[in-house]
């Protein structure tokens, strides 16, 4: 007959808990028995476990059995031992079909080969020992697994910050551990302090499930309103697991980023192609512009010129690119570039406008393309800078410019001194001589109100190939 239900709960008892029971074998006699048992045993899934009982004192006889108590209480003989003067006669009665086996050792000891997690019970020991008495004691067994890897599976769609709802951003999943983890998630390092209730801030829901191996998986949930700071978020989720003695471990993920949808707010519009600080290109160079807005996804962009004050549309595209091959002097003027976003503010401003100015080409390279040619320089004035004056490019058989000293030069202009020669080819002979200028024969009359305006040509010889600047002052 099994003896009767006794469980221990020990977990907070000290290290070696002392069981002692008297009973008396006669009136006025006194006998006990005392048992060292580990309250609680921790392992990790897979390792050798042996739990101790151990009878204190001296004893001729004494029977030794273990029990496994389930979770409504009821006791399972798994083996027993009988000590006769110094030999102890063990016995394993029911495995319950536990592989590998129990088993006892040589001191009647309960011996599990591999922790399993279907292991995790009370095990009661219980000894009798004639006249001197019964004692039991409980072990309560607790057994370990690291989870596998953390993973995560982002939300992989297009995310709106226009919701006002928290939105499914990723789940978090950790496998196969004991006991259950935690789940935490992070957004740039910092903890995200979620509830588990749903509210249109942010929440996450949690699930776990007992694997046929016993081992518990846990899912977790992220929810969040996003706004368009998190466009260069990252995120992460953390596992949490307990380990024996108090220990623990973190399994982090891989972080991941979200893909948004946010309306345009600012535009930015400008040339990609080398130009002059005051802004000039090259007649029959080719231009870029370049067009971006800080929307996401990338918008439409329309490409626009100014004329008379109407938009003529160049092109549209998703790229925000539009390149001008070999621009011509009359192409010289504004061009726009808007971004079509249909989400934005009304009072977001998608336009934006830039000033091409072209200038001559030299003689020497759009026509016969002789190494000794005199390059072209445009000469203009400082105001008024919203009328520039344009004139026509002489070409390569143009009458033949007369010389005149540098001082010279400077007579017909005496009330423009700050008229600014630009060097139109930079590559092979940006820098301009100041000891003599070339004024061509067929000099051209400017605006209505301007001086007396003639093109200036300076001698190819004259030029050094390490400068590419703009000169001014040429006749201050």
């Amino acid at each position: 007959m099994e003896p009767r239900d006794a469980r221990a709960g020990a977990r907070g008892a000290p290290r070696l808990l002392v069981f002692a029971l008297l009973l008396g074998a006669h009136p006025g006699a006194k006998a006990e028995v005392r048992l060292s048992v580990p309250p609680l045993v921790e392992v990790m899934r897979g390792e050798p476990v042996t739990l101790d009982c151990t009878p204190l004192g001296a004893h001729d006889h004494f029977v030794l059995e273990w029990f496994l108590a389930d979770r409504s209480g009821v006791r399972h003989r798994l083996a027993s031992a009988e000590l006769h003067g110094t030999e102890l006669q063990d016995k394993v009665h029911d495995s319950r079909g536990r592989s590998p086996p129990y088993q006892l050792d040589s001191r009647g000891r309960l011996v599990l080969a591999e922790a399993q997690v279907g292991d995790e019970r009370d095990y009661v020991c219980l000894v009798r020992a004639g006249a001197a008495g019964t004692a039991e004691a409980t072990a309560r067994l607790n057994v370990f697994a690291k989870p596998e890897a953390t993973e995560v599976s982002p939300n992989r769609g297009t995310l709106s910050v226009m919701e006002d709802f928290a939105q499914e951003i990723a789940t978090c999943n950790s496998r196969n551990g004991n006991p259950a983890p935690q789940i935490t998630w992070y957004r740039n390092g910092q903890r995200l302090e979620v509830p588990m209730e749903v509210n249109s801030e942010g929440y996450m829901t949690s699930r776990t499930v007992r694997e046929a191996s016993g081992l518990l998986s846990l899912t977790s949930t992220l929810y969040l309103r996003l706004h368009k700071a998190d466009r260069d978020a990252s995120f992460h989720c953390s596992v949490h697991y307990r380990l024996p003695t108090g220990r623990h471990g973190r399994l982090d993920s891989p972080s991941f980023r979200l893909t948004l949808h946010y309306p345009t707010e600012h535009v930015q519009f400008w040339s990609g192609s080398p130009s002059t600080t005051a802004g000039w290109v090259r007649e029959g160079d080719s231009v870029q512009l370049f067009c971006r807005g800080d929307g996401s996804p990338n918008p439409e962009y329309t490409f626009f010129r100014l004329q008379d004050k109407q938009e003529d549309v160049l092109k549209t595209n998703l790229e925000g690119n539009l390149t001008l091959e070999g621009v011509q002097r009359s192409q010289s003027g504004t061009y726009g570039c808007r971004v079509e976003d249909y989400d934005a503010a009304e009072d977001a401003e998608l336009s934006k406008t830039l000033e091409l100015h072209v200038a001559c080409e030299s003689p020497g390279r759009a026509g016969r393309g002789v190494p000794g040619a005199s390059r072209l320089l445009t000469l203009t004035a400082p105001q008024p800078a919203s009328n520039p004056f344009y004139g026509p490019c002489p070409g390569p058989d143009a009458p033949g410019p007369s010389s005149l000293p540098h001082k010279a030069a400077r007579e017909p202009f005496p009330k423009h001194k700050n008229l600014t020669f630009l060097c139109l080819e930079p590559a092979m002979a940006p820098q301009c001589s100041r000891e003599k200028i070339h004024v061509p024969r067929h000099g051209l009359q400017g605006p209505p109100g301007w001086p007396h305006l003639r093109r200036t040509l300076l001698p190819a010889k004259a030029f050094s190939p390490s400068h590419h600047k703009l000169l001014s002052s040429f006749l201050r």
